[in-house]
């Protein structure tokens, strides 16, 4: 049961959606672009098309809010500090991704970006299974896909090293 009353913990969902949509928000203003880059690079014959990436990212941002959220409701950040922590330095990790990608086109280094990344969510799941297990499996999909991407990732380097350096 959460210690906070229900108008707190609406206020809370509503508060770790607007940060989880935020990251995302931050993420697409360096993609604004990547439809015709994303399109313009050689791609592997087992690329997803593009316009798939939209509704999974959306998902993938509300499972991961109302991940967070469940992990809060449980006595708040003071009580799980290391937990949410982690979530939010994998928020941060997830925002520079597009930056790295799409904006600069480092392909390299957005590889080594999403490595991180992939190990700063494989931490936060672990930490929010520990807190309320449902957390953590909310989490998973978030994992599979990241998991996805970076491979797809050092694809596309490998496929465009003129383009992604």
């Amino acid at each position: 049961m959460s210690p906070y009353s229900k108008p707190k913990q609406a206020f809370g969902l509503l508060c770790w959606l607007l940060l989880s949509y935020a990251t995302s928000a931050i993420g697409a203003i360096a993609s604004i672009q990547a439809k015709s880059f994303y399109g313009a690079l050689a791609q592997p014959e087992w690329a997803p098309p593009p316009w798939l990436f939209g509704p999974v990212w959306t998902t993938l941002y509300g499972l991961m809010a109302i991940a967070a959220w469940l992990v809060w409701r449980t006595g708040g950040f003071s009580a799980n500090r290391l937990a949410l922590s982690c979530f939010l330095v994998q928020l941060v990790l997830n925002a520079i991704w597009s930056w790295l990608f799409f904006a600069w086109q480092m392909g390299a280094v957005a590889l080594a970006d999403i490595v991180v990344l992939w190990l700063a969510i494989s931490a936060t799941l672990v930490l929010f299974w520990r807190v309320r297990p449902i957390a953590g499996i909310l989490l998973v999909p978030y994992l599979l896909w990241v998991s996805f991407a970076g491979v797809l990732n050092y694809a596309l380097w490998q496929l465009n090293p003129q383009i992604l350096g």
